[in-house]
Formats: structure tokens, sequence, C-alpha cells
């Protein structure tokens, strides 16, 4: 696509010839719209999307599924989205330029994204010059397998979930004069996080003990390769295909630290959600769909194949299968078949839903990191981001049934930390290794 093209204004809102032929699409829409008032009242919406267009940001990960299959399967265009554009980005320092563009700058409007960002961005933590950039998050894409990989050089030890015996290992290399490195893919965000959560769960300060490093996912495996760190965390398939090159192993799934924990989310410009308020809908309903399609095993060998492909991944669907099925390859000889640690994309809707107390765990841990102030109130924070109410509404018009409450309540971490969404500050007590004051 042209610049002049990605630029363009888009479409005013009104009803034109065009959007009164979307067809089963628009009919959907002005019924849902219907449904969502009494007596079925017109409402802003009830005429269609402002636009028929947005500009989505993602990252080449698995997780980035439900927007490539939206597009791939048609489903943007299903709901009066014909020219929604799937973006692919060099790394989440990218997507994150790219958002505060918007589209009219060249830039995108949306995206796969890492879920503390908005966050980050909202508040101006991650942005040039501190300038807040406000988003909203609309959906969760997906639970589970990211993983953390670790180099062959220490595939004698006992290392999984229990990270502790890498703590003598890395002392005894730095105290040779060697760099211990460890790399994530954005500060602050969810590798990050994980990353930090094994290492400080074994002892190890990720601050103190190795040197934390940024690596854009697609070149984690190139790096390893060459040295360059001792171990990743990143989502699939470049744990997966780290494995089958014989550079490293998996240590452990993310879903062995935190059990179906939340992962990207669908983060959108809150500028372009305020602006198309109905188009925001429909783009959610589309993903939606596709949550559905890729949750179904027997579209697994497909998506795949839809991934793998040169203009999305460009990677051996061999390498994107086994854990989208949990088939995992951890290396060293261990194979795990049918595991509960598969990605998950929709189960009845729960996985979509973007729970607030699962946003407010991410912050909770960026200010467990210094990522933000101690005296951030988590609550406040995360009730401007998160807006689970758009998701409910295109959950109505779908005939979803959303979850009672905007909580999934207290979460339990392998090592026995309890994260209570009501008190984060327990939480934070509860934790050996922080960079909060004592």
């Amino acid at each position: 696509m042209t610049a002049s093209k990605r630029g363009a204004k888009l479409q005013q809102p009104g009803v034109t010839r065009r959007s009164l032929l979307k067809g089963s699409a628009t009919a959907a829409l002005l019924a849902a719209a219907k449904s969502l008032v009494p007596g079925g009242a017109s409402v802003a919406w009830a005429a269609g999307p402002e636009t028929t267009k947005a500009v989505l940001g993602y990252i080449a990960l698995t997780d980035a599924a439900p927007l490539i299959v939206a597009k791939e399967k048609g489903l943007f265009a299903k709901y009066g989205l014909p020219d929604v554009e799937v973006a692919k980005q060099a790394s989440w320092g990218a997507t994150r330029d790219n958002l505060v563009l918007g589209s009219d700058a060249n830039g995108i409007d949306g995206a796969h994204i890492l879920t503390p960002m908005p966050y980050l961005m909202s508040v101006g933590k991650v942005t040039q010059n501190n300038v807040p950039v406000p988003m909203h998050i609309l959906a969760r894409l997906n639970y589970d397998c990211q993983g953390i990989s670790v180099a062959k050089e220490y595939e004698g030890l006992k290392i999984g979930a229990d990270a502790s015996a890498l703590k003598e290992a890395f002392a005894r290399k730095k105290a040779e004069g060697k760099d211990v490195k460890v790399a994530m893919t954005f500060p602050g965000g969810t590798h990050d996080l994980w990353l930090r959560y094994w290492l400080a769960a074994g002892g190890i300060d990720p601050d103190k003990d190795v040197s934390t490093i940024v690596v854009p996912p697609p070149q984690m495996v190139a790096n390893m390769k060459v040295g360059n760190m001792d171990a990743f965390c990143v989502g699939e398939p470049w744990n997966e295909q780290l494995v089958n090159q014989g550079i490293g192993f998996t240590a452990c799934t993310t879903g062995e630290i935190w059990s179906r924990h939340p992962e990207k989310a669908l983060g959108m410009r809150a500028a372009w959600v305020d602006k198309n308020p109905a188009a925001a809908r429909a783009l959610l309903m589309a993903v939606m769909d596709a949550q559905q399609w890729c949750e179904k095993l027997e579209n697994k060998a497909e998506l795949a194949a839809i991934l793998g492909k040169r203009q999305w991944f460009n990677v051996p669907p061999a390498d994107i299968i086994g854990r989208i099925k949990g088939d995992i390859n951890y290396g060293r000889g261990r194979k795990e078949a049918g595991t509960n640690l598969l990605m998950k994309f929709w189960e009845d809707g729960a996985v979509s839903y973007p729970f607030k107390s699962h946003d407010a765990w991410f912050v909770t841990e960026d200010i467990r990191w210094g990522k933000f102030e101690p005296g951030t109130d988590v609550k406040a924070l995360v009730d401007k981001v998160n807006r689970e109410d758009i998701w409910r509404e295109a959950a109505t018009a779908l005939g979803v049934t959303a979850p009672a409450s905007t909580s999934r309540g207290k979460e339990t971490f392998f090592d026995g930390k309890v994260f209570d969404p009501d008190n984060p500050t327990a939480y934070l007590a509860s934790l050996a290794i922080t960079r909060l004051a004592a």
C-alpha cells in the first residue's frame, strides 16, 4: 500500500449505497443494534460502520492469528469493513510509534499488542517526550502459550518453571567476567513480566544478576544461535523453532507459571474508537468471529498453514502446529502430547473477554518493576483503558454470553503467590524481589 493511500482520510459517517449493499452483514448489525436498547429503538451505530477502513498492526507471533484469520477469511468484510489492512510491524517499538502516528499520518489505528502497552502509552511512559497517547483495549486475543527458552549450554541443569538452578550458573559466569544476557520483547510488556517473574521466583534479580535486553520476536532464534543471550521469553513460533533447530530448549511455557493467563490484546487508539464507535464494534465482532474459528481443533492445520505463509510469518507450519494443539516439544528429549498448554483463543468467549482483573495484574507488576509509580491508582487506570463495555455490546450482537463479572477473582501462580485484584498492595508486599522501597 502506498503512503498516500495509507494516509487517506477515513470515510465520513453516513449511509451510502455501498454500505446498504453489505447484505447480511449490515442486516446483522442493524438487528444487533436494535437488540441493545429497549423496544429496538435506533442507536448511533444502527446505520452501519462510520468507515470501512482501519489499519491494524501485528507482530509475527501466533497470537496475532485472530487478526490474520479475520483478513484471510473475509470476516472484516462480513461485518462491513472490507478495507481493513493488517500490516506487519518490525517490533513492538515500531508498533508503538505507528500507533502514536495513527493511520491519517501513515501509521496504524490499532494492533495485536502486548496487554500492558496500551496502559504504558496512555500515560506517556513509553512514548516520545512522555506525551500520553490514549488507548483502549477492546478484547483479549489469547491465553497461554508463550515460552521461556534457555541456551543449550545449560541443558544439563534441572530447569523448568523453577529457575533456581540458574542462579549459581549465572553467578559463576559473571565471576568469569562474562555477561549474562536475557532477552524479552518490550520493557514492561508481557514477555518482560513473565521473564522477570520466572527469574525472581528462582531467586535471580532480573535487574542486578543479569542484563536484560530487548530483541524483536522474529530475531530471538538467530540471536541465541550466535550466542548473544542465555535465555529469552517470547511467543510462538519462536520457542518451537529454537527447539526444532537444536539451538536451545524450552524451560517452561508461561501457562506453567500462571495457568490460563491473559496474553495479547486488541488495542485501538482511543481517538479512532471515539470517532468510529460502530466501526469499532464491527471490527471487534470480526475478530471475535475469527477467534472462534481459531479455537476449533479441526482448523489447526489450516491455521498453521495460513500463518506460515510468506506474507505473514514466512516460517514452516511445523514450527507452529504443535503448540497450538498442545503438543510441546521442550527439547532435551522431552515431549508432551495433548497438554492443556495450547494457545487458547475463545473458550466460549472467556478468553476473548478482557477481564479488568487481569489488566490490574499487569499494571501491578509494572509497579513492582518501576514502570509505574507506587501510588498509581490501578483501578482508575484500568477503568480508563479497558473497554469491556464495547466487548459486551459486540457479544450481544453475536449472541455470545458475556461473563457475569469484570473480575476473574484471585489468581494463583506456580510458586504459590496469590494476586487479589481488590488488594494489589498485599500482593506487592508478598514479593521478595521488587524495585519498591522497603
